[in-house]
């Protein structure tokens, strides 16, 4: 084992024992690095790649914290790697989403109170006139954000959280591309907040399987057309504009 990854996970053994709690301050250096046997120079590497996954937080001319470790926090991380995913590797975050969120929504029919679902229900009903694609976007989110937190697991709704972002690409394009695909998605909205509101938890899974693999089938459609004969697969792909 490198150094570093030594250090690492000296530092990371301190922490899953309770030795260091969120919010504690780390020893200074010196000590640190004299307590658990190592150089201050893979010391200090270990805190810099630590910090950089939120698990510690440097502040110049204080020291160096464990941070509050909550899900939403180490979680960043997860959604600002996951940007960098090429076009074709949505499918696989699509892939991933379709796992959690219909597991999501099963909780959120037995979890969601009263209330929380009749707030929803604001964010189901069918635009009048011509709708416009923002505007459905920020609702879409909305919609599922509520339900993965309403499913009263932190740490799934912060994972479903950081593969909104990879994702998003691709349900713009389609709502641009794709004929209905903004009625359709109300309508499967709909479906999941009358699953929810009726507290099938079984039915809720299903409509929300069948809203997240239609986005899904229609990508894949999509980039096998763009990869088609003469183009490089991954070189072209529906969401670049």
């Amino acid at each position: 084992m490198a150094l570093t990854d030594e250090a690492i996970e000296r530092i990371k053994g301190m922490i899953v024992s309770g030795e260091l709690r969120p919010g504690d301050r780390l020893p200074k250096e010196a000590d640190l690095a004299g307590r658990l046997g190592l150089s201050r120079n893979s010391l200090r590497e270990a805190v810099k790649a630590l910090s950089l996954i939120r698990v510690l937080d440097v502040r110049q001319g204080d020291g160096t914290y464990v941070t509050s470790l909550q899900p939403e926090v180490l979680l960043d991380t997860v959604g600002f790697l996951l940007d960098f995913h090429r076009d074709d590797s949505v499918l696989h975050l699509l892939q991933v989403r379709r796992i959690l969120e219909p597991a999501a929504t099963a909780m959120a029919a037995r979890t969601m109170s009263d209330s929380e679902l009749e707030s929803l229900e604001a964010l189901v009903e069918m635009p009048d006139g011509e709708p416009d694609l923002n505007d459905l976007i920020a609702t879409d989110l909305e919609f599922h954000r509520r339900i993965a937190i309403g499913s009263g697991n932190p740490v799934l709704a912060s994972l479903i959280e950081s593969l909104s972002a990879p994702t998003l690409r691709a349900r713009v394009w389609r709502g641009l591309t794709q004929e209905d695909a903004a009625a359709d998605t109300v309508r499967q909205h709909q479906a999941i907040h009358r699953a929810l509101v009726a507290r099938e938890p079984e039915l809720a899974r299903s409509w929300a399987t069948v809203h997240i693999a239609g986005v899904e089938l229609w990508l894949r459609r999509a980039l096998e057309v763009a990869d088609g004969p003469g183009d490089a697969p991954g070189t072209a792909g529906p969401q670049r504009g």
